[in-house]
């Protein structure tokens, strides 16, 4: 007969393992905690970026019909015949359809400077209730007359 020393180990203890398992699942749901951080900001960073884009069409929009008021109300339907009214409509229907239900867009003018400003809920990503954020775009629309001495 063999005789085995007590002292030998042939295997890991069930302590050992459970150490090791609860090491492993704390990992996980570090990374897994950090996937949703950056699902997060991605989303928030997609609205800016979409944000950016409404506004500086509208501001092309602008640009090119240089003579329309854009600073009314935006109408509640398209009007293909008035070039302003159409703009203005798909203006804020791009908002809505890109940043959601609550987001909102205006329009100012002081003199020839445009200000385009466009609000959104952005709770999701500051991780509290009703936090909105703007995107705002300023830009002369029109040249400055030319003028000789």
């Amino acid at each position: 007969m063999r005789g085995w020393s007590k002292r030998a180990q042939e295997g890991m203890t069930l302590i050992e393992v459970l150490v090791a398992l609860l090491i492993l699942s704390v990992g996980l749901l570090g990374a897994a905690a950090i996937q949703l951080n950056a699902l997060k900001y991605t989303d928030s960073s997609r609205m800016t970026s979409q944000a950016s884009f409404i506004a500086y069409d509208l501001m092309d929009r602008i640009r090119a019909n240089s003579a329309a008021d854009y600073t009314v109300t935006p109408p509640t339907s398209g009007n293909l015949g008035v070039a302003r009214d159409q703009d203005l409509y798909d203006f804020t229907s791009n908002i809505v359809n890109a940043l959601g239900a609550t987001a909102t867009g205006s329009v100012t003018r002081n003199q020839r400077v445009y200000t385009i400003t466009i609000t959104w809920d952005d709770s999701r990503a500051a991780n509290t209730a009703n936090s909105r954020r703007s995107y705002v775009l300023t830009s002369r629309a029109t040249v400055d007359p030319v003028s000789t001495p």
